[in-house]
């Protein structure tokens, strides 16, 4: 399973965000219904995601954390449903521990961890496992990460950090294959910050780890501060192909139909963009 997740990462994907949650900032409370959750996974499937990513515990600015059990409470049962009724990778996006131990049980593909599982007490479950590993570089925690983030170099801070990230997980015996990580856009950072790394988003590719980005619908894809956050559509379609260009493998994205749309665009004008330099 790993070797064919790792394939369908060797061109950019898109991954489809289902937030069971309250209070996530853009759609928080549409999907608490395991039905609507279904239908809504079976639409991103159709629409072309590859991957489904399912969180409980909104990490919009000024989020509250919730508890373990309430946690697992809203995404157990969807997560074992997609798995056993969909042909599709699921990844999970959780801190706590015990939440990754029954979602690696159930047989989930990814691990999608925005505090990089700086809360395990052990990796014990996690190494013996084959579960794909995101790290995510975050300044502070939702609850404080928008107030007033600063860096003297962002792009030479979050690469030392994943340097030392990924040197930490391979020393505990996780292959260097099953790690993908994620700058974090939007997590501490500024305007500024994001466009900053997203233009210098390559540098990252010399980890030789698939690059995840989520840009959907964040603040940033909507420079003149005009709309509401399920009408900054087009400004996270070009943040996506902008990131596509710089490298990106993973596209985490609430408008899936169109974001593939633009997506097979991009692609299919790669295709002839290699076979016209004789590159493949």
């Amino acid at each position: 399973m790993l070797t064919k997740l790792k394939n369908i990462l060797s061109k950019p994907c898109i991954m489809g965000i289902l937030n069971v949650t309250p209070d996530s900032f853009s759609d928080g409370g549409q999907f608490t219904c395991i039905n609507k959750a279904i239908n809504h996974v079976r639409f991103m499937i159709d629409s072309g995601a590859k991957i489904i990513d399912v969180g409980g515990e909104s990490s919009r600015p000024g989020a509250k954390r919730v508890s373990e059990l309430e946690e697992s409470e809203r995404v157990i049962p969807i997560i074992e449903y997609i798995l056993k009724k969909f042909n599709v990778f699921v990844s999970v996006n959780t801190s706590h521990f015990s939440i990754m131990q029954e979602c690696i049980k159930l047989g989930v593909h990814i691990i999608n961890d925005i505090r990089s599982f700086s809360e395990c007490n052990s990796l014990h479950d996690i190494i013996d496992s084959d579960v794909m590993l995101c790290l995510m570089h975050m300044k502070g925690n939702p609850e404080n990460m928008q107030k007033f983030p600063q860096y003297k170099c962002i792009k030479s801070e979050i690469k030392e950090f994943f340097t030392k990230k990924i040197s930490f997980f391979i020393n505990q015996g996780i292959k260097k294959n099953r790690i993908i990580i994620d700058p974090g856009f939007g997590f501490g950072k500024n305007m500024e910050h994001n466009y900053h790394l997203l233009a210098n988003l390559k540098i990252f590719l010399e980890f030789q780890v698939p690059i995840l980005v989520g840009f959907s619908r964040k603040v940033m894809t909507d420079i003149n501060k005009k709309y509401l956050p399920n009408k900054r559509i087009i400004g996270s379609i070009v943040c996506a192909i902008l990131a596509c260009i710089e490298g990106a493998s993973i596209i985490r994205v609430h408008d899936v139909q169109e974001t593939v749309d633009a997506l097979s665009i991009f692609n299919a004008f790669i295709s002839e963009k290699n076979l016209l330099h004789g590159t493949s």
